[in-house]
């Protein structure tokens, strides 16, 4: 059980790290012509935005400009996480 639990903590810092790495390709726009850099912004960008998207949706952005929803869906991620943890041990 506490292999299933480090497996899923390790899962979901992985998922913490990726909208985080999101946060900051957001900021630095780099230079898209580096095929590798693409790759690895292109999957940043598909395993991010299905739990991005739904938090945009609830979380009106177009009055103040700015994105929370990497810090609510960092947030949410470690409820769950712990949630799932407890259940399991």
């Amino acid at each position: 059980m506490y292999m299933l639990a480090n497996t899923i903590g390790v899962l979901f810092n992985i998922l913490d790290w990726l909208i985080i790495g999101r946060v900051i390709i957001s900021w630095v726009q780099p230079n898209p012509s580096n095929q590798m850099l693409r790759q690895l912004i292109k999957f940043t960008y598909q395993v991010t935005e299905p739990i991005l998207a739904p938090i945009r949706r609830i979380l009106p952005t177009s009055n103040i400009g700015i994105d929370f929803s990497p810090i609510v869906a960092i947030f949410a991620l470690s409820i769950i996480r712990s949630f799932l943890i407890r259940i399991i041990v």
